[in-house]
């Protein structure tokens, strides 16, 4: 069942069946430098991660990060949601693709219809949005949505700085 639909995607919620694409995208040498490494390398792997984390937080929090797919054929394109992080008290919102589809504004439009589910389904006024400061990618779709930068901080002290955005609305 799809959450979110645009013209061209569809945006639903994770499903043990997804564990091959969940392989393949955390493993992207993007998804390493910048979100990090999960450990998951295998299908078993993955099926632990989505039940662990996506699946999870659909139960906890009512969202979560959902696949992302083309309408016209059902290809699954990458990752777009909202996370409820222990460390943050803004829902946060999360997005990730394969390579193959970048640069095809994707992205933008899963976020967009992201960020207008959590303000009228889910009535979230600030949001906020994480990222590496050398992800460039990221921080120039974040200010497409007219996020801001707010502050750099650290997840926790061993680990390097994050950029924090925020979108109020």
């Amino acid at each position: 069942m799809n959450i979110i639909e645009t013209d061209r995607l569809a945006l639903r919620c994770f499903t043990a069946e997804d564990a091959a694409f969940i392989v393949e995208l955390v493993n992207d040498p993007a998804w390493l430098q910048f979100i990090g490494d999960r450990g998951v390398r295998t299908l078993d792997d993955a099926r632990a991660y989505i039940t662990n984390g996506p699946v999870a937080s659909y139960s906890r929090h009512g969202f979560g990060l959902y696949q992302v797919s083309r309408n016209s054929d059902g290809v699954a394109l990458g990752m777009c949601g909202l996370l409820q992080r222990d460390y943050l008290s803004d829902v946060d919102l999360g997005f990730a693709f394969l390579p193959q589809y970048g640069g095809q504004g994707y992205a933008r439009e899963a976020a967009t219809a992201t960020l207008a589910y959590a303000r009228g389904a889910l009535g979230l006024k600030r949001i906020a949005a994480i990222t590496n400061p050398q992800n460039i990618r990221s921080i120039h779709l974040l200010k497409k949505l007219d996020f801001r930068f707010e502050k750099m901080f650290r997840v926790k002290p061993d680990q390097p700085e994050s950029s924090l955005f925020v979108s109020e609305g």
